[in-house]
């Protein structure tokens, strides 16, 4: 998923007013260079604040108006230095977008009808603000390429606070598992294989297929929007998905096949060169109470090795061993079992704040030591799924006062985002006063924006 870089640029409307309010609120609310920004465009962001339930508040507007002058002025500088996305990224924007609202929504007929047009029209009406959002995405990009934050920048940064007003880092700790699935066994999973097998055999009868994917499909993210996955290449799947994908031309079928998620069948919707668009049917086979005892006794037998090797070793890599070998969880088998900060996305530290930390494994942790790891414990994920974690205490630290010996990751992550928005604000200041900017006496006094209006001969001579 892309990140949004310009707050509030690009909404999706999910009232019917929205093209009458357009009609009758139309007007020119500023112009930048070649561009102009309208009084609907504001509106609609403002209404979409309103959809989310923020309470109502006019003074956002001013700071919409701000991000619409800044996204403006992105686009204007990338069309001179030759910036541009493909057809294909905005395809995967929009029909991203289009996906989460039809989840949001609960259905294609619902959000037509909040839309009060087709899906189909309005995916084309919004392609033009898509291409400028990402437009402006790399263009800031671009900006900030070359930035880099040495220690000296951290050290600038840290000491611009007042010892007394220095943040309060939270009680962090560093928690590594061996996750134990259940496995079900071949008879277990050929009723689910014969699940799948009785829908591909309704789809090829005549079914709708979209209609079958939205009432029998465990594919959470694509079920609601009748199994559309939308474009992807082809590392954007399982393996076993992309297998099947690439062999088929538009409109055929495949046959049932297993992947790590369970029993699919897709159907190939469009091919564009090494991009493929496709909708299929999952069926997951749930654990049986045989599976799930079946993960306990390999976990028990685990623990008794694990404890063990920890009676003859002093440090942690007889469970990173372990991890590595026994783990059934594919994002920390390969780094020791450590379980990362899933807040930080941008360091992806193994340092976790307790109030971050999934509350299950909270419980278990906040009994144990430093170096200790707990019998196998039953864990049960957001959609259901149970497994057996053995977990490792590797290291606790107290709340605290932010300092250089203990904080330097975190504070040259916040010591780099100053830097880039100090970067793209320089940026801003300079670009605006080169470019004729006109803005509606409406906004004018607007806090956020008040000096970007190119000043008239008259001002200038005063």
């Amino acid at each position: 998923m892309r990140k949004v870089g310009v707050a509030l640029l690009i909404v999706f409307l999910f009232i019917t007013s929205a093209n009458a309010q357009k009609k009758v609120l139309d007007k020119i609310v500023a112009v930048v260079g070649g561009n102009i920004i309208l009084q609907s465009d504001v509106e609609t962001s403002y209404a979409q604040y309103l959809y989310n339930s923020n309470p109502p508040n006019p003074a956002v507007k001013c700071e919409i108006t701000y991000n619409l002058l800044s996204a403006k002025l992105l686009i204007q500088q990338a069309v001179i230095d030759s910036i541009a996305v493909t057809e294909n990224d905005i395809d995967d924007e929009v029909d991203r977008r289009m996906r989460q609202s039809i989840q949001r929504a609960g259905g294609e007929e619902k959000l037509e009808q909040f839309l009060g047009k087709p899906i189909l029209q309005y995916k084309d009406e919004i392609r033009p603000e898509v291409k400028d959002l990402l437009i402006s995405e790399k263009m800031r990009a671009k900006i900030t390429e070359k930035i880099n934050t040495t220690p000296q920048d951290v050290k600038k940064y840290f000491d611009t606070f007042p010892k007394d007003s220095l943040p309060m880092i939270s009680k962090e700790v560093e928690v590594s598992n061996i996750v134990f699935e259940p496995k079900l066994s071949k008879e277990e999973k050929d009723l689910y294989r014969e699940k799948a097998e009785g829908l591909l055999k309704r789809v090829k009868a005549g079914e709708d297929f979209a209609t079958l994917a939205t009432a029998y499909s465990q594919d959470p993210g694509s079920a609601p929007d009748g199994g559309d996955v939308g474009f992807g290449d082809r590392n954007s799947y399982a393996t076993e998905y992309t297998a099947n994908a690439f062999k088929l031309k538009a409109g055929e079928i495949s046959p049932v096949f297993e992947s790590q998620f369970g029993f699919h069948f897709l159907q190939v919707i469009e091919r564009r060169g090494e991009q493929i668009h496709t909708r299929h049917i999952l069926i997951t086979p749930p654990p049986t109470p045989a599976s799930l005892v079946r993960s306990k006794e390999k976990a028990d037998s685990i623990y008794t090795v694990l404890s063990k090797a920890k009676a003859n070793s002093t440090s942690t890599d007889y469970f990173a061993s372990a991890a590595s070998y026994y783990s059934d969880d594919k994002e920390t088998k390969f780094n020791g079992g450590v379980i990362l900060n899933a807040q930080n996305t941008q360091t992806r530290t193994s340092l976790i704040p307790t109030e971050s930390l999934d509350p299950q494994i909270t419980l278990v942790v906040d009994t144990m030591k430093v170096g200790q790891i707990s019998s196998p414990q039953l864990y049960t994920d957001q959609s259901g799924k149970k497994s057996y974690r053995i977990y490792l205490l590797k290291s606790v630290t107290d709340a605290h006062r932010a300092n250089l010996d203990q904080d330097f990751p975190k504070l040259k992550t916040a010591a780099h985002q100053d830097k880039l928005n100090r970067a793209v604000s320089e940026w801003f200041e300079k670009k605006r006063k080169q470019t004729f900017i006109r803005i509606d006496p409406e906004y004018k006094s607007c806090p956020i924006i008040k000096d970007w209006a190119t000043p008239t001969i008259t001002q200038a001579k005063l």
